[in-house]
C-alpha cells in the first residue's frame, strides 16, 4: 500500500512539474508574440507617417484617430499612449530580433524613455541578467545605477558595461562607489543611529537587496561571534551565490575610521576560520559609511585583507547631470 501511495505521489509531482513548466513556456511564447505584434504595429505607424501626404493629412491627430478607430474594432488596448509606445519601441529597436524578448512589454516602454543609447543598452542587459520587474527597472533608473557604475570606469570599461551589463566575477564587481538608500524616504535633516539605519534597511530588505545587486542572499543581522569570552556583532551578513562567499557589512553613521577597518578585518578572519565550509571562498567585508577620508583609509588598509572595502552611502538620489558629465568626459577622451 505504501508503495502504491509513493508511486501516486510521484505521479502528482510529475504532472504538477509538467503543468507548471508548460504554463511558463506558454506565457513566454505569448509574451514573445505580443512584443513582436506591438513592434509590427509601431512599424506600420512609422511607415505611414513617413508616407509624405499621409503625414501631412493626419499630422498630430494620427495617433488619436487610430486610438478611436482601433478601440471600436478591437476593444481596449489601443490608447493613444500605448500606440505612441509601440511607435517609439520600433524607432529604438528597428530590428525586431534586437527586442529584449525575455522581458515583458512594459520593460521596453521604460527603456525607450532613455535617450542615451549606451545607458539604454545597459539597463536592457541588466534587466535580462537580473530578471528585473518593471518596478525594479524604474527604481534602478531613478537611482542612476548606470551613471554611478560608469563614472568610476575608463572608456573601455564604460563601453563594456553598456553592452554586457554588470558581470559579477570577482569581489570588486559587487561594489558601488556610492550606495543610494533613497527608498528609505528619510527626510532631511535626519538624525539616525546606526541601529535605526540597520532596522530601516531590514524593513526595506527587498529594495536593499536590489541596491546591493545580483546574487545577495540575506543571512542575518547583528550576527554574533564570540572571541575571548566577549561577544561581537556584525551588523549585516549576506551570502553571495555567484562568488560563493559570505559578505559582511558594517554600517557607520558618520565617517569610517581605522578602528572600523581593524574590526572588520577581525570579522573576516573569524568567518574564514570558523564559518566557512570547504566550498566557500574567502569572505568579503564592506564598511559602509556616510563619509570616508581617503588618506586615512589608505593607511588603515595597509597589509589588510584585499577582500575588505570601505564604501560610502547616501540617503538621497545623486546628481545625474554631474555623473553624466564625468562619463561624457571619459568617453570623449582619446584612448592613450
Amino acid at each position: 500500500m505504501e508503495t502504491i501511495y509513493t508511486a501516486y505521489s510521484s505521479l502528482i509531482a510529475i504532472i504538477s512539474t509538467t503543468y507548471t513548466n508548460g504554463k511558463v513556456i506558454a506565457l513566454r511564447a505569448v509574451n514573445n508574440q505580443l512584443l513582436t505584434t506591438y513592434w509590427q504595429i509601431g512599424q506600420h505607424i512609422v511607415e505611414f507617417e513617413q508616407g509624405g501626404k499621409a503625414k501631412a493629412t493626419y499630422g498630430k491627430a494620427l495617433l488619436e484617430n487610430l486610438s478611436k478607430d482601433l478601440n471600436k474594432l478591437h476593444g481596449k488596448g489601443f490608447s493613444r499612449s500605448n500606440l505612441n509606445y509601440m511607435r517609439l519601441v520600433y524607432l529604438c529597436f528597428p530590428i525586431c530580433e534586437e527586442l529584449p524578448h525575455k522581458l515583458t512589454w512594459t520593460h521596453p516602454c521604460e527603456l525607450v524613455k532613455i535617450n542615451d543609447p549606451l545607458e539604454r543598452s545597459f539597463y536592457q542587459q541588466q534587466a535580462v541578467l537580473e530578471n528585473w520587474s518593471t518596478t525594479e527597472l524604474i527604481r534602478q533608473k531613478n537611482s542612476s545605477l548606470y551613471l554611478r557604475l560608469a563614472s568610476s570606469k575608463d572608456k573601455e570599461g564604460i563601453l563594456k558595461l553598456a553592452h554586457q551589463g554588470q558581470i559579477v566575477a570577482q569581489p570588486t564587481d559587487i561594489l558601488k562607489d556610492i550606495y543610494v538608500f533613497e527608498f528609505l524616504k528619510i527626510a532631511e535633516p535626519y538624525h539616525l543611529s546606526e541601529t535605526d539605519l540597520e532596522q530601516r534597511l531590514i524593513t526595506h530588505l527587498q529594495s536593499f537587496l536590489l541596491e546591493l545587486g545580483k546574487g545577495f542572499a540575506f543571512i542575518g543581522r547583528q550576527y554574533r561571534i564570540t572571541l575571548g569570552n566577549r561577544n561581537h556583532y556584525v551588523d549585516l551578513v549576506f551570502y553571495h551565490r555567484i562568488l560563493k562567499c559570505f559578505v559582511l557589512i558594517d554600517l557607520k553613521r558618520e565617517e569610517a575610521n581605522y578602528q572600523d577597518v581593524g574590526q572588520m578585518n577581525m570579522y573576516l578572519g573569524y568567518f574564514e576560520n570558523e564559518e566557512n565550509t570547504e566550498s566557500d571562498n574567502p569572505p568579503i567585508g564592506i564598511v559602509l559609511a556616510k563619509e570616508k577620508d581617503e588618506l586615512v583609509i589608505q593607511y588603515a588598509m595597509h597589509n589588510v585583507s584585499s577582500q575588505l572595502f570601505v564604501q560610502k552611502y547616501q540617503l538621497y538620489l545623486p546628481n545625474k547631470e554631474e555623473l553624466r558629465k564625468v562619463i561624457e568626459d571619459q568617453l570623449n577622451r582619446e584612448t592613450e
